[in-house]
This record gives structure tokens, C-alpha cells and sequence, in this order.
């Protein structure tokens, strides 16, 4: 998740089970601070996801855009982050070692990377099914139908699973955990053929589908408002009708949210790689880490702010719990109805 280039990290090596405190039995302000902010940081992940995935599991109207299939599957992945990666540092960073034993932390360091790629695939897709349908506004709905994109999603979990295994099953298998970040990381810096293939193909068609589908859609709406004339007044209309769909915004400001999160841990981690000069500021690693790792959580703020469908979702599901009878329920999604 987080290696994804060669990493130097000489002092950061397998030391599992080593006590970096001195076996001092009082923890330190410092290290009880960054073990509250990773307790934080876990908790409004799990929260947020879940209320993600609830609300469109609970609102049959969401399934009629494809882009929803593709953020619940988001959802997914930054659920299993917030469960299975983020509660095993709070311990370790209050006593400064790992206790879990090497295999655990060899888990830990492939489901990160996994879910990263998981993550970076699923934003692909999600720029591909916005350029589709401003591209194909009059056959989108027949080039993305729902079960397409359910199997692009299970061949990206696979596919990524896969990709990131070798690893795991005993191919330069170092794994080591971060006193710096407080996470356990496999160490990609052993494998250099491996992880270069491994970036090229993940990273590679990622970011260049990502740019070159928002310039269309982002050049498309420019082309529109300046007032050129389109001479098939069906498509225009389909194309204007489109545009309108605040899916596009919202998806460009997730996708730049989620890349800008992790630019300065690949802006100093690269910087340490040309420079062989590793930073040596703790905090500075922690924090850009778990800047990082806190995009999951920024994915409902989002959502909340850009999308009205999920904001809908949001009401219904509120009222679901809060109304008991049945006819309260009926009249408050009428009054919805009116409001929206």
C-alpha cells in the first residue's frame, strides 16, 4: 500500500519483537498522542464506510448509476483497511514493538498493498465509466450496464490480489515493522524488478486513463458552455443532460483527494530514494502515512457535500431508523420527494 517504489529503510528493518523504549512500562506523551490519533483515525473509517455501504445497500434508487457500484466497492476496501490494518498499530505505538509475530505482519503489509491497489484500479474505472458516458451519452446505458461493471470489480479484486501475492508466498518475503509510521510494510527494496513491473502496472494505466479522461469530460463541458454549435440536436441534448450530472465533479474531487493525500509520502519517499539521504524526522513519516491512510475516511465528506442522491440516502436511512411506523415513513419519503 504504501511501498510501491524502493525503499531504503536501514534502520527500519525486521525488528519484531524488539522494544524501542528501553522496555520503559510508561508510555510517552508522544507515543500515547500518535496511538489516540491512529484510535481516531480507525474509528472514523470504519464509521464513515459503513454508513457508505448501509445507505446504498439501503436505497434502491443508487443502484441506477454504475458509478455507485464502483464507490461502494471503494467503500469496501476502505472498511477492511479500517478493520484489519489500522486497530493492529494502536498497540505498537504505545509500546514501540510488534507483538503479533512475522506472519501477522506479513499479512498486514500484502492486504495494505492490496487494498491501495484496489483503491487505485476502482478510481480507473470510475474515470473510464465518466468519460463513457460523455463520450456515448446516447448508448451509455447500454455500454455500462450494472452487471459489467459488478465484473470489472471482482476481476479488479483478483486481479490485484494476485498481482500482490508473491510477497506473501515466500518470494522475497522481508517484511518489517515501521517504528517511524508504526505499520508493518513489506520490503519492496529487495525485489526491484518485481515492484517496478508491479508500479508500471498499476500505477501506469491508472493515472493515464485518470488524466486523459477528466481532460476530455472537463474539455467536453468547456466546449459546451462557450456556446459551438452541435449539429445532431439529439446528442447535444443527451451530452448537456449529462454534463449536468454532478457524478463527474464529485468523482474528480475524490480521485485528486485521494492522490493528494499520499503526494507527500511519494514526494519524500522519492526524494530519499535519488538522494540516498533518509529524513530523519519520525513525526514527519507518521504523518505523512497516516495523511494518507486518513482518504479513506474523506470519501463521505464528499459524498456528503457533492452528492444529492447520497445525501437522499442519507434522510431515508435516518428516517428507516427513526420512524417506527410504516405510514410515518411513507409521509416523511413523500415530503422528501417534494424537497428534492
Amino acid at each position: 500500500m504504501f511501498e510501491t517504489m524502493p525503499s531504503r529503510a536501514v534502520s527500519r528493518g525486521p525488528i519484531i519483537g524488539e522494544v524501542s523504549m528501553a522496555d520503559n512500562p510508561f508510555a510517552t506523551f508522544e507515543s500515547l498522542t500518535q496511538a489516540g490519533i491512529i484510535a481516531v483515525i480507525g474509528v472514523a473509517i470504519i464509521i464513515s464506510n459503513l454508513l457508505i455501504i448501509v445507505a446504498f445497500l439501503n436505497f434502491k434508487g443508487l443502484s441506477n448509476e454504475v458509478i455507485n457500484y464502483y464507490l461502494l466497492s471503494l467503500a469496501v476496501a476502505d472498511l477492511l483497511c479500517g478493520v484489519f490494518v489500522v486497530p493492529l498499530s494502536i498497540y505498537p505505538a504505545i509500546t514501540g514493538r510488534w507483538m503479533f509475530g512475522d506472519l501477522m505482519c506479513r499479512l498486514v503489509g500484502y492486504l495494505e498493498v492490496t487494498l491501495w491497489s484496489i483503491s487505485v484500479y476502482t478510481f480507473m474505472w470510475i474515470s473510464v465509466d465518466r468519460y463513457l458516458a460523455v463520450r456515448k451519452p446516447l448508448r451509455y446505458e447500454t455500454v455500462q450496464t450494472r452487471t459489467r461493471s459488478q465484473c470489472w470489480m471482482v476481476f479488479t479484486w483478483i486481479s490485484a490480489a494476485m498481482l500482490c501475492c508473491p510477497p506473501l508466498l515466500g518470494y522475497k518475503k522481508d517484511a518489517s515493522f515501521d517504528k517511524e509510521t508504526l505499520i508493518c510494510m513489506l520490503d519492496w527494496g529487495t525485489t526491484y524488478a518485481y515492484t517496478a513491473t508491479l508500479a508500471m502496472l498499476i500505477l501506469g494505466p491508472s493515472v493515464i486513463s485518470i488524466v486523459h479522461n477528466y481532460w476530455y469530460i472537463f474539455a467536453m463541458k468547456r466546449k459546451l458552455n462557450s456556446g459551438v454549435p452541435i449539429h445532431d440536436k439529439e446528442y447535444a441534448t443527451a451530452l448537456a443532460e449529462n454534463l449536468a450530472n454532478p457524478s463527474h465533479w464529485m468523482s474528480f474531487v475524490m480521485v485528486t483527494t485521494f492522490w493528494l493525500s499520499w503526494a507527500p509520502y511519494t514526494g519524500v519517499r522519492m526524494y530519499e530514494y535519488f538522494t540516498d539521504q533518509e529524513l530523519k524526522m519520525p513525526m514527519l513519516h507518521f504523518g505523512m502515512v497516516w495523511l494518507g491512510i486518513l482518504n479513506s475516511f474523506w470519501k463521505v465528506i464528499i459524498l456528503v457535500s457533492l452528492s444529492p442522491q447520497f445525501r437522499l440516502a442519507l434522510r431515508i436511512l435516518c428516517l428507516t431508523a427513526c420512524c417506527r411506523s410504516k405510514g410515518r415513513l411513507q409521509a416523511a419519503l413523500v415530503e422528501l420527494d417534494n424537497d428534492d
